[in-house]
């Protein structure tokens, strides 16, 4: 239950009040501790793309907590090597994963991969202006919104941040001390902002002529959600280190580090480790989602879903315009304010929220129905009116 206003929460806050207890999901929908049902268009920030229940995964995690939940990776477990190589494959191939819990910890290798590749003299990773990689403190740094690093500094050294979608400044901040560049295909957090296709091939020509390493943040746009198994692929480009996480569990922790085998080569036994990531049983859980998701070719349903969603928003009065590929959406708002939307929507049973001031995001599961994407168009109609 919400804990009641002028009663102090056992929570730290680190979040506003949380104005919905959810209880129970279901595909697209959601039921609140007062039986109310919801649509859910935000899939927990772009988590459960399979939708909130998905009976395959749910019964994977079940028979793996039955079997086996730990034993640290001093030792092999099986489903841990398999997910490794569906992801390999869905890259493109010649690549090794390195599991881990969340984006941020996803992040974090690939920084310290970067640092350990190329050196103590070049340890700087160039990054984007409004990008977001994660909230320790040395992702903190890498994201590019300087309103989040105020009240953490000092920040550890080694992060510069350019225009977005500027080939010209980038290139003037490739410096002698420059190890790679980290860069979202689409800047999700950041408001849901594409990558110009000029701009993501130029940053690859560039990192191979100054021979430093092209690293792609896919936490929130990877495994089918913008309509290719992972952002990058939409500009025939080929990263040299891949992180990932959100979607890979359907809502079961993990995260996961793709590098190209000779760069991955960098980190020796000791240099990097993590108590639970691969854990078999989240592993467990990523391996029915990517077989349910590689069944369902969750790519093209993305498009699909995404087309018709595009096409109904921009259809709306008071919706200026739409932005981003597949199902990650942001509907630029013509007067309203973000987050006022979004809070008059979840009081009407759709659930999204207010990516900027101006701009609401659409992440729904890869699966929802035309008839769902109808309804919850309907119910930002009535918002907006």
């Amino acid at each position: 239950m919400t804990t009641p206003v002028g009663i102090a929460s056992p929570l730290l806050n680190t979040y506003p009040p949380q104005p919905v207890t959810f209880v129970r999901g279901a595909g697209s929908a959601l039921w609140d501790d007062d039986g109310n049902r919801y649509l859910d268009f935000l899939s927990g920030l772009a988590v459960t793309s399979l939708g909130h229940a998905h009976p395959e995964v749910a019964q994977a995690i079940s028979t793996q907590a039955t079997q086996l939940l730990h034993v640290s990776n001093l030792f092999g477990t099986e489903p841990g090597l398999e997910v490794a190589a569906t992801l390999d494959r869905l890259i493109g191939g010649g690549g090794q994963v390195f599991f881990c819990n969340s984006g941020a910890e996803a992040n974090e290798a690939a920084i310290k991969l970067a640092r350990k590749w190329a050196g103590p003299d070049r340890y700087v990773v160039l990054t984007a202006e409004r990008s977001f990689h994660g909230r320790t403190l040395a992702t903190l740094h890498a994201t590019g919104q300087t309103k989040k690093h105020a009240g953490f500094q000092p920040l550890p050294d080694g992060f510069r941040h350019v225009p977005w979608n500027d080939l010209a400044a980038l290139e003037t901040a490739i410096t002698d001390d420059v190890a790679a560049v980290l860069l979202e295909p689409i800047q999700a957090e950041g408001g849901v902002w594409p990558a110009e296709v000029d701009y993501f091939t130029g940053v690859e020509a560039l990192c191979r002529d100054k021979g430093i390493l092209f690293m792609v943040d896919e936490v929130q746009t990877g495994l089918g959600r913008t309509g290719e198994w992972f952002g990058f692929q939409h500009y025939g480009v080929s990263p040299d280190v891949v992180s990932m996480a959100k979607a890979l569990g359907n809502g079961m922790p993990i995260g996961a580090m793709w590098a190209r085998t000779d760069v991955g080569a960098a980190f020796q036994p000791g240099d990097h480790a993590t108590t639970f990531g691969g854990q078999p049983l989240a592993t467990a859980a990523a391996r029915a989602v990517l077989a349910v998701m590689e069944r369902e070719n969750a790519p093209a349903a993305a498009t699909a879903a995404g087309a018709r969603l595009t096409k109904s928003l921009e259809a709306l009065p008071g919706i200026a315009s739409v932005r981003g590929t597949g199902l990650l959406l942001a509907a630029e708002l013509a007067e309203a304010s973000g987050p006022e939307v979004a809070a008059a929507a979840l009081k009407a049973g759709l659930v999204v929220n207010g990516v900027t001031a101006t701009a609401i995001r659409l992440t729904p599961p890869l699966l929802v129905s035309d008839e769902e994407i109808d309804q919850a168009v309907d119910i930002l109609k009535g918002v907006l009116a």
